[in-house]
């Protein structure tokens, strides 16, 4: 299993930003595929994840990303609305087999490399 992270920029606060999760060796419709981010000095954090039964969010972002997919490319992508200047990170997405959007990121096994988000005030 493999991911290809993408999409990372700087931007302005106010702006957006897709992000996209290129995923081979694993079926994207029927497993889970989730997005976390790192910012400097902080542990990596749970941002959204989807699954064939549904998405979820943490609540920092709830209401500005949308998390999707794309089953005939294997690409799952994180639409960011709105973005603040504490959006700042480096975003990864992780992979795991089963149908639970499990938070924490020792529940994922497979992980590809981050791309950098820059928010400037």
């Amino acid at each position: 299993v493999q991911l290809q992270a993408s999409g990372g920029g700087l931007v302005q606060a106010g702006g957006s930003l897709r992000l996209s999760c290129a995923v081979s060796g694993l079926t994207i419709s029927s497993n889970v595929v989730g997005w976390f981010r790192q910012a400097p000095g902080k542990e990596r954090e749970f941002v959204s994840a989807i699954s064939r039964s549904g998405d979820g969010y943490a609540d920092s972002v709830k209401g500005r990303f949308t998390i999707s997919r794309d089953n005939a490319k294997g690409t799952v992508y994180l639409q960011m609305n709105s973005l603040k200047p504490e959006d700042t990170a480096v975003y990864y997405c992780a992979a795991r087999y089963g149908s639970a959007r499990a938070p924490t990121e020792n529940s994922y096994d497979y992980w590809g490399q981050g791309t950098q988000v820059t928010v400037s005030s």
